[in-house]
């Protein structure tokens, strides 16, 4: 499928913020700062990177892609529907009783899902199986995990980045959203991640940082990790902002969950048109 160009993908990241506003607004409330920290790498994995077939969501070569932090289905979900998996108007009945999408997603629901999550800390360990298959399968197919920098405070990541380099799974790309927030507070103050990169760099991963909202980086780094071969898997630790694009949002602990009025909704959609 034809990859947009890093104007087309800049203009597509802003569709999908709105498209969040927009679903928050039809569930009722959602994960809308963890969704919007992470719109500009789903775009740029969905409309560049993976190699996907909407039409055939279980062709066994395609790549695999694992939300590890499932709260930010929120954002996800829409991204599936903006790469043609299903209509827009499944979305309105987000997180409604009987509809596929949960707050978080579920492979058995929603099309073009290739995990479960939710509980955090088992999205990198369930990519690395993922790209360990590749491997014995002798499939070409690349495995991406995208994690919260809150959940870098679980022990099985830190397994799995040990195996993962053990078994030199080239194949394996993780993502983290390291938008510096949490729950409860910022990470730094809650669990410090620092020096985060050097942790990632003392269990032998190729590492590579970048601003994860400036495209033309965020790319970049892309095209490294899936080009790598040295034997290491690759983590890019993407420097971003919780509740990008929407100013009463931005690096606020609050705008880890919430509701939007009618008036708010307009605001922040607003915003993410003039940012």
């Amino acid at each position: 499928m034809a990859k947009l160009s890093i104007d087309e993908l800049k203009a597509k990241a802003k569709e999908l913020r709105t498209l969040i506003i927009d679903t928050t607004v039809w569930a009722g409330s959602g994960h809308y700062g963890g969704a919007l920290s992470s719109a500009d790498i789903l775009t740029a994995l969905y409309f560049r990177y993976l190699n996907l077939d909407p039409a055939n969501p279980d062709w066994e070569d395609r790549d695999r892609f694992i939300l590890s932090k499932g709260h930010s289905g929120l954002g996800y979900i829409p991204c599936l529907h903006l790469k043609g998996y299903f209509p827009v108007d499944d979305l309105k009945n987000f997180n409604h009783f009987m509809s596929p999408f949960g707050m978080h997603p579920d492979c058995h629901k929603v099309k073009g899902c290739d995990a479960s999550t939710g509980s955090l800390g088992h999205g990198l360990p369930m990519g690395l199986g993922m790209a360990l298959g590749a491997r014995l399968l002798k499939k070409p197919f690349k495995t991406v995990v995208l994690l919260g920098d809150g959940e870098c405070d679980e022990g099985s990541n830190y397994e799995a980045m040990m195996a993962a380099a053990h078994y030199k799974t080239d194949n394996l790309i993780a993502i983290v959203d390291r938008n510096q927030l949490m729950i409860d507070g910022f990470t730094e103050d809650v669990m410090s991640l620092e020096p985060f990169a050097d942790k990632w760099k003392a269990f032998n991963w190729d590492v590579i940082e970048c601003d994860g909202h400036n495209m033309e980086e965020l790319c970049a780094a892309l095209d490294k990790a899936w080009a790598a071969n040295s034997g290491k898997p690759t983590v890019i630790i993407a420097k971003t902002v919780k509740g990008k694009g929407v100013k009463f949002l931005e690096n606020d602990v609050r705008s880890h969950y919430g509701a939007f009025d009618s008036a708010k909704a307009e605001e922040a959609k607003q915003d993410i048109a003039n940012s």
